[in-house]
């Protein structure tokens, strides 16, 4: 049997859905204390790089603007020497990729995929770097 939502769930739920996350559990102060510190970042209004808003999944190989965009959010997020923005999708941009995702956190498979670009977005136009 499905479950009817009255008017007023619905509006609650709407309302909760554009709020800012409200279910993260609480911590002690001495939770608080043994948990790793929270790093600030900062954002800008603008992309600091602005090759393509195109997303496609990126793997040895790729070619184009879309790599030029991830090398330069790469650029952006990582500490140490630049890549190349080229275009080309090659062994150092799959180690920085790999390098890229193990320091946050994320599936490390060398490959540009949905979440691998959610994270450069956000560490690419960070005031911080990854690592």
């Amino acid at each position: 049997m499905r479950r009817m939502l009255t008017s007023g769930t619905l509006v609650a739920a709407l309302l909760l859905a554009g709020a800012p996350a409200l279910a993260a559990p609480q911590q002690s102060a001495s939770q608080q204390s043994a948990a790793q510190p929270v790093r600030a970042v900062t954002h800008g209004s603008v992309d600091v790089c602005n090759f393509t808003m195109s997303r496609p999944t990126l793997k040895l190989g790729s070619s184009g603007s879309a790599v030029r965009q991830a090398q330069c959010y790469l650029n952006h997020s990582l500490t140490g020497r630049d890549l190349a923005v080229d275009g080309q999708f090659g062994p150092v941009t799959q180690q920085a990729t790999l390098r890229f995702q193990r320091c946050a956190g994320i599936v490390a498979d060398g490959v540009v995929g949905a979440q691998t670009w959610s994270f450069l977005v956000f560490w690419g136009n960070s005031t911080g770097f990854v690592c």
